[in-house]
């Protein structure tokens, strides 16, 4: 009798179970693509359908890029994305979504990944939403977006219009080309400077002694992997602000046309000099194809130089000749000419396979990076 009360009560709990099932609405998760899906918590306003992680993102970010997939950058631009973006990534800001729509795969089943700069920013849901509406069916948000990206060490890429920024204001970096030499010197973007991936190892005094100096990585397109593995070894040696700018000389080239031979610097009238006229247009057209040296002291460097130079001051040279280039001319420069003869005098005597030449003029060096050169006669 017992038994039988027991069992009765077990079939009216079981049937109250499925009445208040059949009550409450059906609530199905978000689809998180994660080991850990508790790490993506769905937000009003976001696309929540489809909300992927860092690992999903990894497994769809490659160079050559992964066939069937697009990664979408919603951000601005000029502040964000040309600076700094996911390797491989298209850039369609949210505010220009409708104008530049032709940027978007014509099969509407390609997978797109849109990101953003973060769990706060609404700018990749907004434009998936668009994206929906023009019938693309498997999309996906990434949202947490660069900022988990670039703070997890994964690698970050810079646009054309970034390197063409970086050379335009003479700044602080250093651009590589790691094809083989041989293609290299067919054409190389401005500034750069060749280090095969193959002679890597071989040229690693090449590259600059600060560790957090900008090192950014190109090659042959987004189909060559040569940039991805110098840079790769670049970190390995310690590099921390190690870059890539997969789309390389082809996406260069094309907007900017074949590179152009340097512009000659021309001899002067003294031995080692090369005339003012001559190097003002090579320092305009090509600032990559010389390294330009102030020998001043460091105190007369620091209130004011031509923007680009390096400093090593006269004094130091000779311990530091190493350090000098062998694959394009070295060009001292200071106030009246005569500690960059003297430069150039060392240099000729101890510094073996290095053009080295020098300006012979008076000099006014201003705080901004201008000056006034005034060839001695």
């Amino acid at each position: 009798m017992q038994e039988m009360i027991t069992r009765t009560q077990r079939l009216t709990l079981f049937v109250a179970v499925l009445a208040s099932l059949a009550a409450a609405p059906i609530v199905f998760p978000v689809t998180a693509y994660a080991a850990d899906a508790a790490t993506i918590q769905p937000r009003d306003g976001w696309y929540n359908k489809a909300l992927v992680d860092f690992d999903f993102m990894r497994q769809n970010v490659s160079i050559p890029p992964k066939k069937g997939v697009v990664i979408i950058d919603s951000r601005p631009a000029a502040r964000q994305y040309d600076p700094g973006h996911i390797p491989g990534a298209i850039n369609i800001p949210d505010s220009q979504f409708d104008k530049q729509v032709d940027k978007l795969p014509a099969d509407k089943a390609t997978l797109l990944l849109f990101y953003c700069g973060g769990l706060e920013c609404m700018l990749s849901h907004n434009s998936v939403f668009k994206a929906e509406k023009l019938g693309y069916t498997n999309i996906k948000v990434y949202p947490a977006g660069s900022p988990e990206w670039k703070a997890k060490g994964a690698q970050v890429s810079v646009s054309a219009a970034h390197v063409r920024k970086l050379i335009d204001e003479k700044a602080n970096y250093m651009l590589i080309d790691a094809r083989p030499k041989r293609v290299a010197d067919k054409g190389m973007i401005p500034t750069a400077v060749n280090i095969s991936d193959t002679e890597f190892d071989k040229n690693v005094d090449k590259l600059p002694t600060d560790k957090a100096a900008p090192l950014i990585y190109y090659c042959g397109g987004l189909e060559c992997v040569l940039s991805d593995k110098s840079a790769e070894k670049a970190r390995t040696l310690g590099y921390t602000n190690v870059l890539t700018y997969p789309p390389g000389y082809p996406e260069w080239e094309k907007l900017h046309g074949a590179a152009a031979s340097a512009p000659t610097l021309a001899a002067g009238k003294e031995k080692g000099t090369v005339t003012v006229a001559s190097f003002e247009k090579t320092w305009k057209e090509n600032p990559g194809s010389v390294m330009l040296v102030d020998v001043r002291d460091p105190k007369e460097f620091a209130a004011g130089t031509i923007k680009g130079a390096v400093n090593i001051q006269m004094n130091d040279l000779e311990k530091k000749i190493a350090t000098l280039p062998t694959d394009k001319p070295v060009v001292f420069v200071c106030g009246t000419g005569a500690r960059s003869g003297e430069a150039f005098d060392t240099v000729k005597l101890l510094g073996g396979k290095v053009q080295a030449s020098f300006i012979d003029a008076d000099i006014k060096f201003n705080a901004d990076g201008s000056y006034s050169m005034v060839e001695k006669k």
